[in-house]
C-alpha cells in the first residue's frame, strides 16, 4: 500500500465508528462535565473561598478571594504540645491503619466466599447466599448506626440489658472505657457490609473459567483444594491484583459513613475513630472555611495518585501482566 492510499485510508470514517462514537458520547460528556470541569475548583485550596451575596461562583473564586497559598494546608498538620497525641497524629495513623487492615481482609474475604458459593452443590442455595451477602451493601450507614446504638446504648441497648439481667455492670460502650472494642468492631462493619460487592466481582471472573481445566483435574484425581489452589486462585490472580491496586489508591481515605455515624461522633473515641475525612467535616462545620476542606481534598487525591502509581509500578515489576496500566 503506497502512503497517498495509507493515507487515505487513515482518514476514512466508517460507519461503524460513528456508531462507537455515539455509544462512547454520553460516558465521554459525563466525565467532562462532571470529572473535568470541577478540576478547575483545585483553585479553591489555595484561595480564602467565601461565597459573595449577588456575585456569580466564577467571579467570587477569580478575583474577590483573597489568594492563600499553602496556609488552608496547614491545619491538616497543626499539632498541640506532643504531636502522638494530637488529632493530627490520630487521623493519619487511623486512616492508613485502618486501610492496611481492610484492604487485606476486603481480598481474603470476598474471594474466599465466591470459591465457597461456587463450590455449594445447590445452584437455589447458592443464590440465596448470595443474595444475602450483598444485601448489606445496599443499607446506608446511618440505618446502620441507629441498628448498632440499639444494641449499645448505655441505658436501654440490647447488650447492656442483657449484661443487667445476668447481674452484671454495663458498659459505656461509646466511652473511653470501650475504646479498645472499636477497632476491631469497625473492621467487622465494613467487611460485613462490602463483602458482598467484592465478592460478586469474584464471581464473575469464576464463572468465566474454562470448566475443561476442572474436567481434566478431576481425571487425574485432584481434589477440591488442589482443584481451588491450582486452578481457581491463579486464574482470580489478575483480578485480585487489580482490586488491590484499585483499593491502594484510597489507602489516604476513609469512609466517612463508617467512621462519622457508627461512632456518633463521640468525643472519647477520637483516639481510634478519628480519621482524614471526619476530621475535615469537623473542622468545616465548625469553622465554616470551604478552602481547607478542599486543600484536604486536594491532599488525599495527590497522595491516592502518587500510591497508585507507586503500588502499579511495584506489581508492574514484579509480573507485568497483573498491572492495571
Amino acid at each position: 500500500m503506497s502512503r497517498k492510499e495509507d493515507k487515505k485510508y487513515k482518514k476514512k470514517f466508517t460507519r461503524d465508528d460513528f456508531e462507537l462514537t455515539l455509544l462512547a458520547l454520553p460516558t465521554t460528556i459525563w466525565y467532562l462535565v462532571f470529572s473535568y470541569l470541577p478540576m478547575f475548583g483545585v483553585i479553591i485550596a489555595f484561595k480564602n473561598f467565601k461565597p459573595i451575596k449577588g456575585s456569580g461562583f466564577l467571579p467570587t473564586l477569580f478575583f474577590k478571594s483573597e489568594w492563600m497559598g499553602f496556609q488552608n494546608f496547614k491545619f491538616l498538620f497543626s499539632t498541640g504540645a506532643s504531636f502522638f497525641e494530637s488529632q493530627t497524629w490520630w487521623m493519619f495513623r487511623n486512616t492508613i491503619l485502618y486501610n492496611i487492615i481492610m484492604i487485606a481482609l476486603g481480598c481474603i474475604v470476598p474471594v474466599t466466599l465466591a470459591i465457597m458459593i461456587t463450590e455449594l452443590y445447590s445452584q437455589k442455595l447458592a443464590k440465596v447466599c448470595q443474595t444475602m451477602m450483598f444485601l448489606p451493601n445496599f443499607l446506608s450507614w446511618v440505618v446502620v448506626s441507629y441498628f448498632v446504638f440499639a444494641f449499645l446504648s448505655q441505658s436501654k441497648g440490647l447488650v447492656n440489658s442483657t449484661l443487667t439481667s445476668m447481674g452484671k455492670e454495663t458498659v459505656g460502650w461509646y466511652t473511653a472505657e470501650a475504646m479498645h472494642f472499636w477497632p476491631p468492631f469497625l473492621i467487622l462493619l465494613n467487611i460485613w457490609k462490602g463483602a458482598g460487592y467484592g465478592m460478586v466481582v469474584y464471581l464473575a471472573t469464576i464463572a468465566g473459567i474454562d470448566q475443561t481445566l476442572y474436567e481434566a483435574a478431576i481425571i487425574d484425581g485432584a481434589t477440591k483444594w488442589q482443584q481451588v489452589k491450582h486452578i481457581t486462585l491463579p486464574m482470580l490472580k489478575t483480578i485480585i491484583v487489580i482490586m488491590m491496586i484499585m483499593a491502594v489508591g484510597r489507602i489516604f481515605a476513609s469512609d466517612f459513613g463508617l467512621f462519622y455515624n457508627i461512632p456518633k461522633t463521640s468525643g472519647d473515641l477520637y483516639p481510634v475513630t478519628l480519621t482524614i475525612d471526619v476530621y475535615v467535616y469537623n473542622a468545616l462545620t465548625n469553622l465554616g472555611n470551604i478552602g481547607m476542606s478542599s486543600a484536604a481534598a486536594l491532599f488525599q487525591s495527590i497522595c491516592g495518585l502518587i500510591m497508585i502509581n507507586l503500588a502499579n509500578l511495584t506489581v508492574r515489576k514484579i509480573d507485568p501482566g497483573s498491572a492495571l496500566f
